[in-house]
Parts: structure tokens; C-alpha cells; sequence
């Protein structure tokens, strides 16, 4: 049994042939010679544009360009995917916003970053925290020389170990 699909429907498309009696040597759908006129105006101004006169040469080239991008346009084009359409997504994808590939600033430089002569300390939350505070600033202000001794040489320093 052959299912039939409704595809015969859209193959026949809307075409306009010539004159009775005098056809014309191609077929092409109305939605191309729309376009194809409003390509051809598009070109010639562009044409004008670019400084080209209008002389049988420049005519002439026109036409072609013209019809390399009428059949360009209207193989995109079809019942399913109507000349609106395909240009309503042509603006959208124009139109899309983009990511940014630039990046922002210049080089890296250390010119904005503050140095301080003194180095951050822990803010003091108890008695005994206030005490080891106070000899800290102490010590800074009067340097103390520092005494070999035995007890110097067995303190452990955090994950290293001194001989003993």
C-alpha cells in the first residue's frame, strides 16, 4: 500500500512564464522577480555610489550580479520558510548582542598597589592577645639583640626540625 503525502500540493509553484505565445526561456516564481527588482535597484545605487556610470557595460553587470543574487536569495527562500521570515532572522542575527572578545584595561602594572612599611596585624579579641599586642609594637620600636643560647637552638620552628 503507497501513502500519499501532500507534498504534490506544493510542488507547483506560483510562476510566471511570459506573455501567452512568447514564454520566456526560464521559469521563475513571483517572490524572485520581486526580489530581483529590488536587488537590481540596490545594485545600480550602489553602482552610482561606487562612481560607475550608467552605460550599456555598467547595465550590463548589474544584470548579473542581479541574477547571481536573486538565485543566491531564493534557494534560502521556500513555502516553508517564506522571504519574511528569513529576513525577520537575518536582522535577529545582526542584531544579537555579541561577547566581548576585546579585554578591558592596558597591561598589568603594580602602580596602584599600596604598600604599607608595616605588616597587618590580628586584631586583638582577649587580655592575653592584648598583652602579645602591646609586645609587639614594643619590639618594634626597640630592637633587641638577638643572644645565642641553648634555648634558641631546641625551639622547634613549625615544620622544621632543628637538630638537637
Amino acid at each position: 500500500m503507497r501513502v500519499r503525502t501532500d507534498d504534490e500540493v506544493y510542488r507547483v509553484d506560483a510562476v510566471w512564464l511570459g506573455p501567452p505565445k512568447a514564454t520566456f526561456p526560464w521559469r521563475a516564481r513571483y517572490v524572485a522577480w520581486g526580489v530581483g527588482i529590488v536587488v537590481f535597484l540596490l545594485v545600480t545605487a550602489l553602482q552610482r555610489q561606487l562612481g560607475f556610470g550608467f552605460d550599456f557595460i555598467n547595465t550590463g553587470w548589474g544584470f548579473v550580479i542581479t541574477i547571481a543574487l536573486t538565485r543566491f536569495i531564493c534557494t534560502r527562500i521556500s513555502h516553508e520558510r517564506p522571504l519574511s521570515s528569513v529576513t525577520a532572522m537575518w536582522v535577529r542575527e545582526l542584531t544579537a548582542p555579541r561577547e566581548t572578545t576585546s579585554g578591558r584595561g592596558g597591561a598589568a602594572s603594580a602602580a596602584r598597589i599600596r604598600v604599607n612599611r608595616e605588616r597587618p596585624r590580628r586584631r586583638v579579641t582577649s587580655k592575653k592577645g592584648a598583652k602579645r599586642a602591646s609586645d609587639a609594637t614594643r619590639s618594634q620600636q626597640q630592637p633587641r639583640t638577638q643572644q645565642p643560647g641553648p634555648d634558641r637552638r631546641k625551639k622547634e620552628v613549625r615544620g622544621v626540625r632543628t637538630p638537637a
